[in-house]
């Protein structure tokens, strides 16, 4: 791919270009991964440490009781990782319905009841027995580090700390984890997570044990019973990550891999099938008729994954049929390219998130995404050892339907990692964060990059929109004033957003430029985070 590096678009970043190479939304997660392959570790140890490390410097949107989702090449064949959570055995509709009221269509959205069993510390183990190269221990100890010692509070993440303080102040063990002094540390504090480091710590010698069965698991199980809830060490000892095999489509002569459901991943796979029936290239990359088509693709396929999609055995169809070329070429000649529509689900035929990168000159690369859900999740911490926790279960409906909740169940998942090959060789390791900005970021970055030529970072700086439901979009603040009003023109109801944190996402952008050990690699880090690409 040649790319164009005049970037166009206001930004501080630019590309890094390394044989080696980790890029994650916090620089000292970044450089915790850094230290890693300096150790002689290869990129999943890397992503690994980076991963936890970041649990500490990002808590508005991860913790040691995230759920995560992994996609790597091993240096020959691409695998996936679904660590996401599951509903502990006591999870029925009745359960909710007798605490909360007849009248209740799904789990809390904050409190321990919302809290599915966090997948993330066993996707760590599991990552690092099958693929890592050094002790499962040395990567932990940049967290432990920092934890313990501390780190000075950055500009982006201050923001949304103090943002959700009155919200969740009053959550069990907030205030004691993340009000130090009775509030948000303010913008260059020194904020400490003493009791995440010993959490670390037992995580770090037992391999996960202590988290999935051992004394962080029996600390949760007694939290959650002092709080009203019904989460059990039992419902951790019975948790696994389940190894997947990548979904993918493909667009332009490259594949586009997602994790498959229970994950959203496949709506950026939807989106992308139904843009292969238009010359996207022929527009202007920031014009109006780019992203009006852009974005009823992308309604098209939200319209299908809200209906359709859930944990695979609870699926009406499967996700090849939601991919069968034919039934996306007919989707796609439901766009009007002189108005915007609000489409419904069709008919196939039946049969708050962090994301981070690594890739290393002997070619593994590694594509993760970590996530506590909402800001801060759950709003519980627990105070012993440190483990905010995710809200996964509030994702669940009471109703009748494919998201059903139920015991043991996996909910509707909305954070995915993506990788990008051709002809079967790794190409990009990149995701972009931020609920159902998720798959939206997926396409609308990997159109600029393979329908335009811009390199990463361009295509990381560039302004977003986000479809929200119906005819209703957000744009950044630094979109074109005329695509805006464009926009508006063909009946899109907009709404001009200032805070991209919140709306837009950020991505972490890793493109193989050739041999690994020659050329090295690619690397962008978003400018809506505090984060970093770096690498040697």
């Amino acid at each position: 791919m040649n790319f164009n590096y005049n970037n166009p678009y206001n930004t501080t970043r630019l590309p890094v270009f390394a044989r080696n190479v980790v890029s994650t939304s916090h620089p000292l997660a970044a450089q915790a991964g850094l230290r890693m392959l300096l150790k002689g570790g290869n990129a999943v140890d890397a992503a690994i440490a980076a991963a936890a490390t970041i649990t500490i410097t990002e808590p508005v949107s991860n913790g040691l009781g995230s759920d995560s989702f992994c996609i790597l090449w091993d240096g020959k064949e691409l695998h996936g990782l679904n660590a996401s959570g599951r509903a502990p055995q006591s999870w029925t509709p009745e359960y909710f319905k007798r605490k909360y009221g007849d009248h209740t269509t799904a789990p809390p959205k904050r409190g321990l009841d919302s809290v599915t069993v966090p997948g993330a510390v066993a996707s760590w183990v599991a990552m690092s027995e099958r693929f890592g190269k050094l002790p499962f221990a040395d990567l932990l100890e940049p967290a432990i580090e920092v934890a313990e010692r501390g780190y000075l509070m950055p500009t982006v993440v201050q923001q949304k700390w103090a943002a959700a303080t009155d919200e969740l102040k009053n959550q069990p063990g907030f205030a004691q984890g993340f009000l130090p002094w009775g509030r948000a540390p303010n913008v260059g504090e020194l904020f400490q997570f003493k009791a995440a480091a010993r959490g670390l710590r037992a995580i770090a010698q037992t391999k996960g044990q202590a988290f999935y069965g051992g004394e962080i698991a029996h600390a949760l199980e007694k939290f959650a019973a002092e709080n009203g809830a019904s989460l059990k060490a039992s419902d951790f000892a019975a948790y696994k990550p389940e190894w997947v095999k990548p979904i993918g489509k493909d667009y332009r002569g490259y594949t586009l891999h997602e994790i498959p459901p229970n994950g959203q991943g496949i709506a950026a796979l939807i989106a992308l099938g139904i843009l292969d029936q238009f010359d996207v290239a022929s527009l202007p990359v920031d014009g109006v008729a780019s992203q009006h088509l852009q974005i009823e693709a992308m309604k098209l396929a939200f319209a299908d994954v809200y209906k359709y999609v859930a944990e695979p055995s609870s699926m009406e169809v499967t996700a090849a049929q939601m991919l069968d070329p034919a039934y996306l070429a007919s989707r796609a000649k439901l766009i009007d390219m002189k108005k915007a529509q609000d489409f419904g689900a069709g008919n196939p035929v039946k049969g708050g998130t962090i994301y981070l990168s690594a890739a290393d000159e002997n070619g593994m690369m590694v594509s993760f995404i970590q996530s506590n859900y909402m800001g801060f999740g759950s709003g519980c911490v627990e105070p012993t050892f440190g483990v905010s926790l995710q809200n996964r279960g509030h994702a669940f409906s009471l109703e009748p339907g494919v998201n059903q909740v139920a015991p043991g169940k996996r909910p509707f998942h909305t954070i995915i990692p993506a990788f990008l090959t051709k002809d079967g060789q790794p190409v990009m390791s990149y995701g972009v964060m931020g609920a159902n900005m998720q798959p939206q970021g997926h396409m609308q970055t990997l159109v600029r990059m393979l329908d335009y030529g811009q390199n990463p970072q361009m295509a990381c700086d560039a302004p977003r929109w986000r479809y929200n439901e119906g005819l209703e979009i957000n744009v950044e603040s630094h979109m074109d004033a005329n695509t805006v009003q464009g926009l508006a023109g063909l009946g899109h109801r907009m709404e001009v957003i200032n805070d991209s944190y919140q709306d837009f996402g950020a991505g972490q952008f890793i493109w193989r430029a050739g041999n690994p050990k020659v050329e090295g690699y690619i690397a962008a880090s978003d400018s809506r985070r505090d984060g970093q690409a770096v690498g040697f």
